[in-house]
């Protein structure tokens, strides 16, 4: 394990934003590995990257003229992967040392356009023959959020993904949801059918006997209006439940 103590940080400790070095140029041994690490990711993509060297990369965007490979591990630290970094909340990037809102604004960028990324492979598209990019999609926005969240996706006629709306936002183990309610929204966006997303934070999707009785009325709510409920999934750290896929519905 590397111990950060044994080397002067080139930011203060005691400040969230990075100390700036003197005006002038960069040391010659700084702009070399920012140069080297620029040429392996274009040369080999982020396959032959390790994380805090994705975040390095990162990181060099929000402070020009520092060495970032500290503040990147430090990160790694607290966090566990690039994936959790980018998707933390702000408020917990902010407690970081050495962490600002530069940092805090090319972290929240890297996120919306992975997550917009993902979304447009799905959005107008044929749901059913596209689910491995939907299954993505739920990934990319849910995996590693630190409280639930539940999303409703509605369908059309044609399975057609037309709104991707979430419902509600809760504790780490829990979220309130109101079948009357999705019911209501989906006969106003005109959909035919929905399919129930929510995240584990725990990081394991087994479902709960909560999640089961919610999903239960909610499908006895979208049949008493002539809705489909196609699937309801729960997003975990590294895989997803179908309750379809399981039997549940």
């Amino acid at each position: 394990m590397t111990h950060f103590a044994e080397q002067p940080l080139p930011f203060d400790m005691d400040e969230a934003a990075p100390v700036s070095l003197p005006k002038g140029r960069m040391p010659s041994y700084m702009a070399d590995h920012r140069k080297r690490l620029r040429t392996r990711f274009m040369d080999g993509g982020a396959t032959a990257m390790p994380d805090y060297e994705m975040l390095e990369l990162v990181l060099f965007r929000a402070i020009p003229r520092q060495d970032v490979k500290p503040l990147a591990h430090l990160l790694m630290a607290e966090f566990g992967d690039f994936n959790r970094v980018v998707s933390a909340p702000a408020e917990r990037l902010r407690g970081i040392k050495g962490v600002g809102d530069a940092v805090i604004v090319e972290l929240k960028i890297i996120e919306a356009a992975a997550q917009r990324l993902a979304r447009a492979k799905v959005l107008n598209a044929h749901v059913i023959s596209s689910w491995d990019a939907l299954v993505d999609y739920c990934h990319t926005t849910m995996a590693h959020r630190e409280t639930e969240q539940f999303r409703v996706l509605f369908l059309d006629r044609k399975n057609v993904l037309i709104a991707d709306e979430e419902q509600g936002k809760g504790t780490v183990d829990h979220v309130p949801v109101y079948p009357r309610e999705v019911a209501k929204r989906a006969l106003e966006l005109n959909a035919s059918a929905l399919i129930l997303v929510h995240n584990h934070p725990s990081g394991d999707p087994t479902p709960s006997q909560s999640d089961i009785d919610m999903t239960n009325q909610m499908e006895n709510a979208c049949g008493a209006l002539g809705l489909t409920l196609h699937d309801h999934l729960i997003v975990g750290k590294s895989r997803e439940l179908s309750f379809k896929s399981e039997g549940y519905l």
